[in-house]
């Protein structure tokens, strides 16, 4: 069916994990540098922190929920078709930066 990748990230930028605009656009470009289709990206700020954000592809999604209190993220990348979400997982890792992170694989 398709590739999915689950990403843990430590130790990031709690401003970054706050900042809603910047993750809209980090999940968007991430999902293109995949070389998936962007239908939709929606996401919900929590008071007094935190986002969850989806981008909605025409080959499934992204997803990141933050915890910036813990400097802490939780990012699913799935994709079926020629896309390959690894890329998104990479860019996302360079642009948070965390001090430490945990990717797995599972073949869907």
């Amino acid at each position: 069916m398709g590739k999915h990748f689950l990403l843990n990230l430590y130790g990031c930028s709690s401003v970054l994990l706050n900042d809603e605009n910047f993750l809209l656009d980090l999940i968007e470009n991430a999902a293109i540098a995949s070389g998936a289709s962007v239908l939709k990206t929606v996401s919900h700020k929590f008071d007094p922190q935190g986002i969850t954000a989806i981008c909605l592809l025409s080959e499934s999604h992204i997803s990141i929920h933050t915890w910036p209190e813990e400097t802490k993220a939780a990012i699913d990348c799935y994709t079926c078709g020629s896309a390959n979400p690894k890329i998104g997982c990479d860019i996302i890792i360079a642009q948070l930066n965390p001090n430490e992170y945990k990717l797995n694989y599972i073949q869907r």
